[in-house]
């Protein structure tokens, strides 16, 4: 990935949703101006949802989503549906598809009402205007188009842009903790599990931060930190650090530093910083036969000491003694029903929208199972959470 590029978890999520037929894969072209969509006359064409990463004016980078039919029918049908209803949780903004040559039916009534309740903007685009005369009042959200004709496309593109409007508020990663020239140094083992030619994506998106808040990043491997203190001539403000090195980070780093890591830092970014810590406390009721779930939001190939399935497990195992059982899930795999675990662990989720990250930490809430992220918990067994959390407060 270029350091210009913008990742997946940053970008307008806008996801098109609708009946087969409804025209959904031509709106998706006309919007974009891209065959990105297979489009045909036969009912069920777009199968799983289709994504493309783009440029889209006036929004600037978006994840455009084609959907399947919320009305699929059969066993093949209904595991589509289902497709379709887990890209919601990634959703900023819903465009639902109606043709206007038709009434409004149940099967779209009931995903508006879904929206709602899930509080995600959405707009109900009413295609294939060109074949209708009699015209109704429209709600501020509604609007007529044709993507055969190009009718209205471009005030669709506008109307989204005005519905979500500019992101206000939004925490920042790291900028609002450091000073212009404060040092901080950012510590990235290159170990196997690391990819080839550069950095992981939360350490590029820390980086880019801290330059635009002025301050002074120093990237070493864990090998090099003790000397990287010790050649600073002005105390570091601040170290964050992979948490896999968080125990020997901690060893080797002055008492009068804070520190943190990389997955700390995306637990505050993405709002799940309070829940994560509460539910770390959980691993001291653990008991022999519990089941833990350990999720990664990215999808990548194993490596012989993977953090996620071979490192968590073996230092949890080592904390409780007791023995514990584990499943795994990642990129966009997640239970829905959670009861069968005894706890999660979420990997730091910064290649997930906040929307996802939030969902599923409110789906563990929502079903009483503690959950927590990797940075928070290996802190914690380390008996580093405090310090690690601290400069937050």
């Amino acid at each position: 990935m270029s350091l210009n590029s913008t990742p997946s978890s940053e970008r307008i999520h806008i996801a098109f949703f609708g009946r087969r037929n409804a025209g959904k894969s031509s709106l998706v072209n006309a919007v974009t101006g891209q065959d990105i969509a297979v489009v045909s006359d036969i009912k069920g064409t777009t199968t799983d949802p289709v994504y493309k990463a783009m440029e889209l004016l006036p929004l600037g980078p978006v994840n455009i989503i084609d959907t399947a039919g919320i009305d699929d029918e059969g066993v093949l049908g209904k595991l589509r549906i289902e497709k379709t209803m887990q890209v919601l949780n990634k959703t900023d903004i819903a465009i639902l598809v109606v043709d206007a040559s038709e009434r409004i039916t149940d099967d779209e009534q009931k995903l508006i009402k879904i929206f709602e309740a899930k509080n995600i903007k959405y707009i109900v685009a009413y295609n294939k205007s060109d074949l209708i005369f009699d015209y109704k009042v429209l709600k501020q959200n509604e609007i007529y188009v044709s993507a055969k004709k190009n009718t209205n496309i471009f005030e669709l593109k506008e109307l989204i842009a005005v519905l979500l409007g500019k992101e206000q508020n939004k925490q920042p990663l790291v900028k609002d903790l450091v000073s212009p020239n404060d040092v901080v140094i950012l510590v990235t083992p290159i170990d196997t599990a690391a990819p080839k030619g550069r950095l992981i994506l939360p350490q590029q998106q820390v980086i880019r931060d801290l330059l635009e808040a002025d301050a002074i990043p120093i990237v070493v491997k864990e090998t090099g930190f003790k000397m990287a203190i010790q050649a600073c001539s002005k105390k570091p403000k601040l170290v964050i650090t992979d948490s896999q090195v968080f125990k020997q980070v901690s060893k080797e780093m002055p008492n009068e530093v804070f520190l943190t890591s990389f997955s700390i830092l995306f637990a505050r970014y993405k709002g799940i910083l309070f829940d994560a810590v509460t539910g770390v406390k959980s691993i001291e009721k653990l008991n022999d036969g519990d089941t833990i779930l350990i999720s990664e939001g990215c999808t990548h190939h194993r490596q012989c000491d993977d953090i996620g399935t071979v490192k968590l497990p073996k230092w949890i195992k080592q904390y409780a003694r007791k023995e514990i059982n584990f499943e795994f899930t990642s990129g966009g795999q997640f239970p829905s029903d959670l009861k069968k675990y005894k706890m999660i662990i979420h990997c730091g989720g910064c290649m997930l929208k906040e929307q996802e990250v939030l969902y599923r930490y409110k789906q563990a809430k929502q079903q009483n199972i503690p959950i927590t992220n990797y940075g928070i918990i290996i802190s914690y067994i380390n008996g580093i959470l405090e310090k690690s959390i601290e400069i937050f407060k």
